[in-house]
């Protein structure tokens, strides 16, 4: 058999199933119900894996183990996609409009012709689409590789050529290949589908397929479907098949890869996952302005059309006329400027050790009003030191090391950090000869139910088998029988329990968390199973000390002052959590514990949930279920966790966060990767999101108030002035230099004041901005009118020119100046000034305005060139802006108490 496919990609299906996933679903079953033998010659694999050259050619056979909506889509789809907007739509009307009647119409006639507004309007639309297209690709191409950053490493077994010898080695999860063997164990996301080969208590988490909670039990029996029969959810519950994303609960596993990337059920499911994802909270925020900014041009433009249209009596000039008031209340820029601030936002923070999976999470982070946090690592050092190594009289006892380095030592799968603590300390003082004195026979896990772990050793100089366990204290004590007091063994009763109870208090209110170790003697055989944890000696126990983070008090104080509530949710100990926490600045805290929120009601958890700053003793579903709470009480909520326990809470969040440590199915889970586990890097990143979203308000405010302002003036000319006050062509070049002027607001910077406190969208406010700060404009368009038509005698349709010049210039100047006006709450240019970007191109367009009319372009238009004796009176007129723009400003802050 050549290797141009194997025979699970190749197998074909009949009759009714000759659809793209019904194949998938076949193929992957078919191994579900065959011999693990016949699953590996199929594959043309073996338990000892691929070799090197084997998985690189199958790698390039089927390519990369990535689903299809995890990529950028081609870059002639970016182009198209750029020009997909409501605002683009309405220039390209606009464009026909002007082409039939400056063109079409005339030649027909027999007169001249002229395209200059259809070139206008075509070069705004190339202008806005190619902008935003440029953005948008350079946009995705950043979040690429700051995703790379963040790699998901799979352990395989590799082989050499020729030899029968297991290696292991890490590879990174786009690098699987079907025929691969993969390692899995608690905490590991599953990388492809694959058929399991072996597992020790293995539990599948599938709640991103099913969104069932509780995980599945897996096992490696050839018990299988019937491949002709099974559907896709019967598929779900194959024993001996796990599916790409889902997660390892507990257990561990080897397993033989079926299907990788697109050719997975996960793959198959990729577009129809990403057409369904709900819209975030930036998406409906941007969504309810455009609303509203198409809402005001309905309502405007039918009224500019009708005025123009009966004073003017021309109303096909009315209709283009009208159609231009469209456009010039359109933010044609917005989505070049959303995607321009969320990719600068995103690479600024990369630079702060923020790694954005989701460039609109940006904003939901500077949203963020609530965080909530487990301890380790992030209120502590992550840096675990085994304290003490006890007998159960308290004394030191190096035979409970030896136990407790056994079972640490012998277990398979991930190691923890209390794992390391022990093994870094019995490396120290346990020697070589006793090291070599035991052997592993089999293991029991750790999951977060039975919350111990088990190995089965012999000891090859006695010849005996010897239970050890070790894991959190009640658990420990439920299933225990005895305790040693130095060489006696004397029964677990009431008050033995009671005092290694209080020991146990003891050593949790000095920030020490406890774990006992226990062990059992007798006719013991492979495989464990849970029910060989019983009768068991307690031996002693191991105390564990992470000191708090020297930075976390300054960090959770920061956050604070930046308007975020911390709260504290731990499965760990409440008085480990209580000394910790005070340690770092949380004093006196209210708490509640795991089983008290079992016992509460949703409604009586929620008034909770405001009340409590730390959560201990938690379960993973009663993490998700206060976050959902909280978020009900109308907080935006952010989760930080890196564990799998972590994971339904991380996916409820508006801003799942995790670090680059994280277990895998964190990682997948969340929006946002710390690359270092720090909550003053957090805070850092908090600023910078609302920085960036201050920038896309700004653009949203100018704008909507700066076009209102001037449809609003051409309503008050048109109603007194017998000709058309500007040109549609006129209005179009104004309109695309305001634009232009504002293409350097993502490298502006935002007021102190503005990043003292969570943002969200305020449609509400956007409206009011726009109707009160608007017509300030207005006031001095109208002084211009006044000027042009008393003081330059532009008076009548014979010199309209001069007066559209003399208004084009204020206009276009007024407009471009209101970009410093409005950027800031306090006094522009003295006590806030715009970034050298920002001040550059609104010189630019400003200086450039005012030649226009000296030039061929404003003579093709219909411009004329100014008497000097203008300027003055323009110079007056901005500074009177100004300072009537700076009341408005003020007096606006007092009455509504915001700006932005």
């Amino acid at each position: 058999m050549s290797d141009m496919k194997l025979e699970q990609v190749a197998i074909t299906t009949s009759g009714n199933r000759n659809d793209k996933k019904s194949k998938k679903i076949f193929a992957v079953a078919q191994q579900a119900g065959q011999h693990v033998e016949m699953t590996l010659a199929n594959l043309r694999s073996q338990r000892q894996g691929l070799t090197q050259a084997e998985a690189a050619k199958r790698l390039a056979l089927y390519g990369r183990n990535e689903v299809a909506h995890e990529k950028a889509p081609p870059a002639l789809i970016q182009l198209l996609m750029a020009f997909n907007n409501p605002f683009i739509y309405v220039l390209l009307v606009l464009a026909l409009v002007s082409l039939f009647t400056d063109y079409i119409l005339p030649l027909r006639a027999g007169q001249e012709t002229d395209l200059s507004g259809v070139i206008i309007i075509c070069t705004m639309v190339m202008l806005s689409g190619l902008l935003r297209f440029w953005q948008e690709f350079r946009t995705n191409r950043a979040a690429q590789a700051l995703q790379s950053l963040v790699r998901s490493q799979v352990t395989v077994l590799r082989r050499e050529p020729g030899s029968d010898t297991a290696q292991r080695q890490d590879v990174d999860m786009s690098e699987l290949v079907p025929g691969d063997i993969i390692l899995l164990s608690t905490g590991d996301q599953v990388p492809a589908d694959v058929r399991l080969l072996s597992s020790r208590n293995l539990f599948i988490s599938e709640a991103v397929l099913t969104g069932e909670s509780l995980p599945v039990e897996k096992h490696s029996s050839d018990a299988g479907l019937d491949a002709e029969e099974q559907t896709a959810q019967e598929l779900l519950a194959s024993p001996n098949i796990c599916l790409m994303g889902t997660s390892v609960a507990s257990g561990t596993a080897s397993a033989v890869v079926v299907a990788t990337g697109g050719e997975t059920w996960f793959g198959s499911l990729a577009s129809s996952l990403t057409g369904s994802r709900p819209q975030t909270a930036f998406d409906r925020g941007v969504n309810s302005v455009s609303k509203l900014l198409i809402r005001f041009m309905l309502v405007m433009v039918p009224v500019v059309l009708l005025i123009n249209g009966f004073t003017k009596g021309d109303w096909m000039d009315a209709t283009l006329f009208a159609l231009a008031v469209a456009v010039g209340l359109t933010p044609e820029m917005l989505p070049m400027i959303v995607s321009a601030n969320l990719a600068k936002g995103a690479i600024a923070m990369s630079r702060r050790k923020v790694i954005v999976k989701k460039l609109n999470a940006i904003q939901n982070l500077g949203a963020m009003d609530v965080l909530c946090t487990d301890k380790t690592g992030t209120l502590t050092q992550d840096t675990i030191l085994l304290a003490h190594h006890l007998d159960a009289r308290g004394s030191e006892d190096e035979q409970v090391l030896l136990l407790a380095w056994l079972n640490s030592g012998s277990q398979s799968g991930a190691k923890n950090l209390m794992d390391r603590a022990v093994l870094c300390a019995g490396d120290k003082v346990i020697s070589q000869s006793q090291r070599s004195q035991y052997q592993l026979v089999d293991e029991l896990p750790f999951d977060f139910t039975r919350r111990r772990v088990s190995v089965l050793v012999e000891d090859l100089t006695q010849h005996r088998s010897q239970l050890i366990c070790k894991g959190a204290v009640e658990e420990m004590l439920a299933v225990s029988v005895a305790v040693r007091q130095g060489d006696v063994v004397v029964a677990l009763d009431a008050a033995q329990r009671a005092a290694l109870l209080a020991q146990t208090e003891r050593y949790h209110q000095q920030g020490y968390r406890v774990l006992l170790v226990a062990t059992r003697d007798g006719e013991l055989h492979a495989p464990l199973s849970d029910s060989d944890e019983r009768d068991l000696v307690i031996q002693g126990m191991l105390t564990f000390r992470d000191p708090p983070k020297a930075s976390a008090g300054k960090a959770i104080k920061a956050l604070r002052d930046s308007g975020v509530t911390v709260k504290v949710l731990t499965g760990d100990n409440p008085l480990v959590t209580l000394r910790v926490c005070a340690d770092v600045g949380l004093t006196d805290p209210a708490m509640l514990t795991g089983d008290q929120i079992e016992a509460m009601s949703d409604d009586e958890l929620a008034l909770e949930a405001e009340r409590c700053t730390l959560f201990a003793q938690l379960t993973p579903l009663q993490k998700s279920r206060l976050v959902r709470l909280m978020q009900q009480n109308g907080h935006t909520v952010g989760f930080l966790g890196d564990g799998i326990n972590d994971a339904p809470a991380l996916r409820a969040a508006d801003t799942g966060i995790s670090v680059d440590s994280a277990a895998d199915v964190a990682k997948a889970s969340s929006d946002i990767i710390l690359l270092e586990k720090d909550l003053q890097v957090l805070n850092e990143g908090v600023l910078k999101g609302r920085e960036t979203f201050g920038n896309i308000i700004k653009y949203l405010n100018m704008t909507a108030s700066s076009n209102f302002g001037n449809v609003f003036s051409l309503l008050v000319a048109s109603a007194f002035i017998p000709f058309l006050p500007m040109l549609s062509i006129h209005l179009l070049i104004q309109n695309l230099m305001y634009d232009v002027s504002q293409l350097a607001l993502p490298w502006d910077k935002v007021d102190r004041e503005f990043l003292n406190k969570p943002r969200k969208w305020d449609a509400g406010n956007i409206k009011r901005f726009m109707l009160w700060m608007g017509p300030t404009s207005s006031i001095f368009d109208v002084t211009t009118f006044a000027l042009m038509w008393f003081v330059f005698g532009a008076n009548h349709a014979g010199v309209q020119s001069l007066f559209q010049s003399g208004w084009f210039i204020e206009g276009l100047l007024s407009q471009t100046l209101v970009v410093h006006m409005l950027r800031t709450r306090k006094i522009p240019f003295i006590q806030s000034r715009a970034t050298l970007p920002v001040m550059l191109t609104t010189l630019a367009v400003m200086a450039l305005g005012i030649l226009i009319p000296f030039s061929p372009l404003g003579a093709m238009v219909g411009l004329v060139p100014l008497p000097w004796q203008y300027f003055p009176w323009l110079v007056l007129t901005l500074l009177s802006y100004c300072l009537v723009a700076q009341g408005m400003k003020r007096f606006y802050i007092r009455r509504f108490g915001q700006w932005f």
